[in-house]
């Protein structure tokens, strides 16, 4: 092998030693990400930059950009118009969220309540709390009781998913 062959072999092992795996909140094809500031080694959950995708854009004009984050398993998208998320607002933004499920191919489950039902966990701790959001999935406005990140399990009509999302110090 020449000098080249070596040198090319080289950096593409050195280039799939420096990937990672985990889990990834970023559906296949999802547009570009950036990493939560002050994001936890334990934070999965990548806030989204690009267009929201056709199923999450009513309501919006043309190719929406705003900051997004999908859940694992891409049923659910939280549309962050108080990005980044923060602890006790005094001014600006709240930390307003809107929450847009993916259409199921199937009926809702009739007996299964509508409400969006948010399980918080924040990452490394014990810490749980509880956040409902009347009629199901929908505008909000979601605070947490400390900053990091929040590991969130959301059960609405029969569905679930999960994500994380980063609270920061105000």
């Amino acid at each position: 092998m020449g000098s080249w062959g070596r040198v090319l072999l080289g950096s593409a092992v050195l280039l799939a030693g420096c990937t990672t795996t985990g889990r990834s909140a970023t559906p296949i094809g999802a547009a570009a990400t950036t990493a939560p500031a002050g994001a936890a080694a334990g934070c999965g959950s990548r806030v989204e930059t690009g267009v929201l995708p056709d199923w999450a854009d009513a309501g919006f004009s043309g190719e929406a950009r705003i900051p997004h984050v999908f859940g694992v398993k891409g049923e659910i998208v939280a549309v962050l118009f108080g990005h980044p998320l923060a602890l006790g607002r005094d001014e600006g933004p709240t930390n307003k969220i809107l929450w847009v499920a993916k259409p199921a191919a199937t009926s809702p489950d009739p007996a299964s309540p509508a409400t969006l039902a948010i399980t918080a966990t924040l990452d490394g701790t014990d810490t749980r709390v509880t956040r409902e959001v009347a009629g199901g999935p929908g505008p909000s406005v979601i605070d947490m009781p400390r900053a990091g990140c929040w590991h969130l399990e959301l059960h609405w009509s029969g569905h679930t998913d999960t994500m994380d999302l980063v609270y920061a110090e105000t």
